[in-house]
């Protein structure tokens, strides 16, 4: 399982809200190039990006920010948060990322998100945020009355790369993840599943591994990552892609000649 390192973008700076409640801000670096060149150092192999201010406003307020991050980084990185409009998902492809997530134009422009998943295949990802099971947009601001599995299975087929399923009322509170809410998007949803919100300890990414063989095959951790509550090396070597087998399962290597 792959472990994705967040960095949430708040006036250029490296920040993570509580339960996504923007007066609830924590801030923890001021230089988000070095964090995440720090992450990537630590052995991420992917990174995730969030504009807290283009989610809230649809203003490219952390282009500047993006753009650095991608340029030092050697690893994959991906970015959501106010990407509403074509331009502007092909503007950020453009600039170095690797995949751009969708969120609220998902549910208001399902037309936008496939089209833009075929004319770039694997870069497009769709992110649902739940709150009851509800989809929430515009930065958690605005509730649907859509069902986050009802949303996922609109895109079967679409060719969209993955869904990023987010528990709001986990998310940065360190209380470990909707597993319910988990399991539900995993089996409604066609494409792989990412998880994010909630993950506090070791033992809540250990706990995530069950869902695997279900399609949850990554998991986004922020605030546990900077409260050292997490290491992510060890993090790494426990639930992992590289992480030891099981004792009985066969080496990696079985059947390959």
């Amino acid at each position: 399982m792959q472990i994705i390192p967040a960095i949430d973008l708040l006036d250029g700076q490296c920040v993570r809200l509580h339960q996504g409640d923007y007066s609830q801000v924590t801030r923890f670096s001021d230089d988000p190039v070095a964090q995440a060149l720090s992450w990537q150092e630590q052995g991420a192999a992917r990174l995730h990006l969030v504009d807290l201010d283009g989610a809230r406003s649809g203003l490219p307020v952390n282009d500047a920010a993006v753009k650095a991050i991608t340029a030092a980084l050697t690893i994959p990185v991906q970015l959501g948060g106010g990407v509403r409009t074509a331009e502007r998902a092909e503007e950020l492809l453009a600039c170095g990322l690797d995949r751009v997530i969708l969120g609220t134009v998902a549910l208001e422009r399902p037309e936008l998100v496939q089209k833009l998943a075929a004319r770039h295949p694997g870069r497009i990802v769709v992110g649902i945020d739940a709150r009851n099971g509800k989809v929430a947009t515009r930065g958690w601001i605005e509730e649907s009355g859509t069902d986050a599995t009802d949303l996922a299975r609109r895109f079967s087929g679409s060719g969209i790369a993955a869904v990023i399923s987010t528990d709001i009322a986990t998310d940065g509170t360190l209380a470990g993840p909707n597993l319910t809410a988990l399991r539900a998007m995993a089996e409604a949803s066609a494409v792989p599943v990412i998880a994010s919100g909630g993950i506090g300890s070791l033992e809540h990414l250990l706990s995530l591994l069950a869902l695997e063989p279900l399609g949850v095959e990554g998991v986004i951790v922020g605030r546990a990552l900077y409260d050292g509550r997490v290491d992510l090396a060890e993090a790494l070597g426990a639930v992992g892609d590289g992480r030891l087998q099981d004792v009985g399962d066969p080496p990696a290597s079985a059947g390959i000649a």
